[in-house]
């Protein structure tokens, strides 16, 4: 079979947003809680708190956001719900009031779209919460409801609020607040295929699934592919898997996983020792210990060896998001750990995403410190921000940077360099995160120009015949042209 991706994807450099603390709106278009006591947006966030980010200020700042080179955006939950972060869906046809409701949304995908920037939703769809109006229905009567049948219910009475008696029903991950939806029913199957193809219909260009892992229904992810790429065969499909998903990247489910494996490497390398060891807990993904330059080649190579090319351009690549700490936090601070993780992330093959915040270094460790207000201006780190925009520019400039094979060149001690080529167009990017000045010398026999320009960084180059002589200095990186 055939494998088909979205070719846009292969193409694209993601912002992920958190809705709530991107940017409050300045002009007074919500009706709704206009002088809510909202949390202080500078303050500490909290588990429970708002800060009042709506989608009317992600569409003032859209300027910015374009100004990064960023050309998709995918936001974390947008649908009514009783929590910051909306992964407890009340209602999955209506944008959340707090966020301006349908109409805001509306407002900001065509803006988005007259920008060329595609937009993302993230689609819950393996549980939703006790406020979402059929499982409240069982709430309220009980075994006579009709869609008793929608949830894993084992007994009566449900207890959802009290920790004293026993649930009687499957929460994800035990939390009684988030009852988990029994897929095999065909009408909860039709329910949520309905969803996706209405916000298809709607004009956004894609989901991203919340532990689609967790659904073992057959066919389930099948059809949920069908259906979508059948209003928008470009419509971008991924999800949220953290580790090897040969299982679902086989053409027939997902384009594309949040690739939290290139995650981990990458950050194991460019970091190394300094990776805080508290900040990585409990994840799913391997940011230690630290690799040296062979190790972090071979494990690379593994990673691209995984998955059929066609799903290698179109996974999400990334360093942080909202369910990790934040990349400079877990590198304990380092801002050259950030640069030169930031670095090969934009030079490997598949989409890349920036969590908002981290092109200005915005600090944060675990949930939910992870999701703080996006910084005042005065607190950005603009050599972090320069970083960013550069290489999200060369990125957008060289096809090779997106779609070129990629090849390993050189791989010593802490010394990492290999090439980006499609055709005539050929780039030579160089690593070195240890503390002193490292040289490797690189064949180019395989390629059919010697790159002796600097595009990015610094570095000495020494052409000798078909090698060149690269000599990188303590933590950082260059791209040669």
């Amino acid at each position: 079979m055939q494998i088909q991706t979205p070719d846009w994807v292969k193409h694209a450099v993601f912002y992920q947003i958190f809705p709530d603390r991107f940017a409050r709106s300045k002009q007074p278009r919500k009706r709704l809680l206009n002088e809510a006591r909202w949390e202080d947006w500078e303050a500490m966030p909290t588990l429970q708190g708002y800060k009042g980010g709506d989608l009317w200020g992600i569409l003032e700042q859209l300027d910015y956001i374009q100004s990064l080179g960023i050309n998709a955006i995918y936001f974390t939950p947008i649908f009514q719900s009783a929590s910051n972060h909306r992964y407890h869906t009340h209602d999955y046809y209506q944008v959340d009031p707090l966020l301006g409701g349908n109409e805001a949304f509306k407002e900001l995908l065509d803006a988005a779209h007259q920008r060329n920037i595609k937009v993302v939703l993230d689609g819950v769809f393996n549980h939703s919460s006790r406020g979402f109006f059929f499982f409240h229905d069982v709430l309220e009567n009980g075994p006579h409801s009709p869609w008793v049948n929608w949830f894993k219910i084992h007994g009566w009475p449900l207890a959802p609020y009290t920790g004293d008696l026993p649930a009687n029903y499957e929460g994800w991950a035990g939390l009684r607040s988030l009852p988990v939806f029994n897929h095999d029913n065909p009408e909860v199957r039709e329910y949520i295929m309905e969803i996706a193809e209405y916000w298809i219909k709607f004009g956004i260009d894609g989901w991203r699934l919340d532990v689609p892992f967790e659904i073992k229904t057959p066919g389930f992810w099948q059809e949920f592919r069908q259906r979508v790429k059948a209003i928008n065969p470009d419509a971008y499909i991924v999800g949220e898997v953290w580790g090897d998903s040969r299982e679902w990247l086989d053409g027939t489910q997902f384009d594309g996983v949040m690739n939290y494996l290139f995650a981990g490497l990458t950050i194991a390398f460019t970091a190394g020792d300094r990776v805080d060891l508290e900040q990585v807990q409990g994840r799913d993904y391997q940011p230690s210990p630290p690799l040296f330059a062979a190790e972090y080649a071979a494990k690379i190579k593994e990673l691209l060896a995984l998955y059929p090319w066609e799903i290698q351009l179109t996974q999400l690549n990334l360093l942080a998001s909202h369910d990790t700490a934040r990349l400079i936090t877990i590198a304990g601070g380092d801002i050259p750990s950030a640069e030169l993780a930031t670095l090969l992330l934009l030079t490997f093959p598949g989409a890349s995403s920036i969590y908002y915040g981290d092109e200005v270094g915005l600090p944060g460790a675990l949930d939910p410190d992870s999701r703080r207000g996006f910084p005042l201006e005065a607190n950005w780190n603009l050599e972090i921000l320069d970083t960013h925009k550069k290489l999200i520019s060369l990125r957008q400039k060289y096809q090779a940077l997106r779609i070129g094979d990629y090849q390993i060149l050189y791989a010593q001690g802490t010394l990492y360099i290999f090439a980006r080529t499609l055709g005539t167009e050929e780039l030579i990017i160089a690593v070195n995160v240890g503390t002193a000045t490292a040289t490797g010398n690189v064949d180019c026999s395989g390629l059919q120009t010697q790159p002796d320009q600097i595009l990015f960084g610094t570095g000495e180059i020494e052409c000798n015949g078909e090698e060149i002589c690269l000599t990188i200095p303590p933590r950082t990186g260059c791209i040669l042209g």
